[in-house]
């Protein structure tokens, strides 16, 4: 099912009663799907051995797969960092004897590639998820952080985020259904345990997955989402039980409740297309919050063997249990309003690429055309000083908007926002958006100014441009009365001049994705 920058094809074990895998004649069978994922961080591989274990008792007849049900497995997802293996890696893992590594044959971290898709690994993974359009997505995991008594914790994707009827549905049904299932069958499942450097006593926020990571991908299309992460401490063979148990619950509640989770997802997918209005910034609501009963160990300080300093410890001979309160709002920050349409340019062939890979519904014209549209110019942003997984993010970016008519050619790509992808459109084509392509660099070209000149010939062309331009005069005249650095400076004045005249090339700034009203 695609290459991997590895060299080797994913594979893809559909399991299911009649052995169908024909995934339009399954939904048109009213079956559920599930896509289990592993292997994204090879070092924690216990997802790799619980499906396969699973797998193997579904078809010898030891556990019964509902008829209603179809499960798919990508058994090892990063192939190259599972070949990279090594008994050194996950340092303070408590097994398996070896393990992969974390990074891919390009050594990135395929679980921050979902938007960006730098790795082969990632584009396969995006055709496999729209062939499946999975009800349900997992991604399993071995999480590291605090020393704690459960086995298995879970990540499911922020039910804010996710939103409207399938966030309630996740948070008030899916979600405890799921722990209630895994204390019978003899886990105290908990929340991910998201605290670091800090022991988790007083609770902890609930991890925000954006859509870099493979669930923030998954719920923009509309899917339930989870991340199980079994506990790095706990003996392999427990981590392997309790990963099988939550996959099993998963198959349980989908299956009984299979023409709820249908509805909702229809349900939502048709209102996303009339959806007036996006969010595409989120804050924590430290003010809301859920109790869940935490089984951890006591924590202290002693000094280091290494360096002699006070350092954290969990002492294994004072369980405690305690109920804990897990912050698990978050709030619309802002939002966008969704235009008629999105056009973009035909030479931005990466990012069209990207959104034909997502089979977002797009169209090229057939003729030049001037169409007046919503032009965004970048006022300002932050890049990040170092690289992040090969890019450096741009963030905390300003933008204001004219209307202007932009002559458009035959070729370029026309984006109806009238498509389920709708959601996805808008947090990869909005520049502010968390994880747009824009933040992720696809857009950079525009940030630096390609055209010139030389300060001594355009001095004079300057000069008659003012005297043909007392507007800008008296514009100049302000800022030298509020400016002090610009007032001084010859050169920040000779600039102003260009940059306000019709020699001042009118792509530098301005982004090219332009919305249709």
């Amino acid at each position: 099912m695609g290459m991997t920058d590895a060299g080797y094809p994913l594979q893809l074990a559909v399991v299911a009663n009649n052995g169908d895998y024909n995934f339009e004649q399954i939904r048109r069978n009213n079956k559920r799907i599930i896509l289990v994922n592993n292997g994204i961080h090879p070092g924690e591989p216990d997802g790799i051995d619980a499906s396969m274990l699973l797998a193997r008792d579904i078809v010898e007849g030891r556990y019964k797969i509902p008829d209603n049900i179809v499960i798919a497995f990508i058994p090892v997802y990063n192939i190259g960092g599972c070949l990279n293996r090594s008994a050194n890696y996950r340092v303070d893992q408590n097994g398996p004897d070896e393990f992969g590594f974390r990074g891919n044959s390009q050594n990135l971290d395929l679980n921050r590639d979902m938007i960006k898709c730098d790795s082969k690994d990632a584009r396969a993974l995006t055709e496999i998820f729209h062939l499946l359009d999975p009800d349900v997505f997992v991604d399993n995991h071995v999480s590291n952080g605090a020393d704690y008594q459960h086995v298995m914790t879970l990540l499911s994707t922020q039910n804010s985020k996710l939103g409207g009827p399938m966030g309630e549905y996740l948070k008030n049904q899916f979600e405890p259904a799921l722990y209630g299932a895994m204390k019978t069958k003899g886990f105290d499942l908990v929340p991910y345990v998201n605290s670091f450097g800090d022991t988790p006593e007083n609770g902890w926020p609930e991890y925000w997955d954006s859509p870099r990571y493979v669930s923030g991908f998954a719920a923009l299309w509309h899917s339930f989402s989870f991340v199980p992460e079994s506990h790095m401490l706990k003996p392999y063979d427990q981590r392997v039980k309790g990963t099988y148990a939550l996959m099993q619950s998963f198959i349980e509640f989908t299956s009984n409740n299979s023409a709820t989770i249908r509805s909702l997802r229809q349900q939502t997918k048709d209102a996303v297309k009339m959806q007036a209005e996006f969010p595409i910034s989120w804050t924590l609501d430290r003010t809301q919050f859920k109790e869940v009963l935490y089984k951890g160990f006591e924590a202290g300080r002693k000094p280091s063997e290494v360096s002699g300093l006070p350092r954290l410890y969990y002492d294994r001979s004072k369980p405690f249990e305690k109920t804990v309160k897990i912050n698990n709002t978050y709030t619309i920050k802002s939002t966008v309003k969704k235009p008629t349409a999105y056009i973009i340019p035909q030479g931005w062939w990466k990012v069209t690429a990207l959104l034909q890979l997502n089979k977002v519904q797009m169209t090229q014209l057939k003729k030049d055309t001037v169409i007046t549209v919503e032009v965004y110019r970048i006022d300002d942003y932050k890049t990040l000083p170092r690289q992040y997984e090969m890019h450096h993010l741009n963030t905390d970016v300003k933008v204001s908007v004219t209307e202007q008519p932009i002559s458009f050619r035959k070729g370029d790509w026309y984006i109806p926002m009238n498509q389920a992808a709708n959601r996805f459109l808008i947090e990869t084509l909005e520049p502010q958006a968390e994880d747009s392509y824009f933040a992720w660099n696809y857009f950079d070209a525009v940030l630096g100014q390609k055209e010139g000149y030389s300060a001594y010939a355009f001095e004079d062309i300057a000069a008659d441009h003012l005297k043909k331009n007392p507007e800008l005069v008296s514009k100049m005249d302000q800022l030298r009365k509020t400016d002090t650095a610009f007032a001084k400076s010859g050169r920040a004045q000779l600039n102003y001049v260009y940059q306000q005249s019709p020699w001042y090339e009118p792509d530098h700034l301005r982004y090219p994705v332009y919305r249709v009203r």
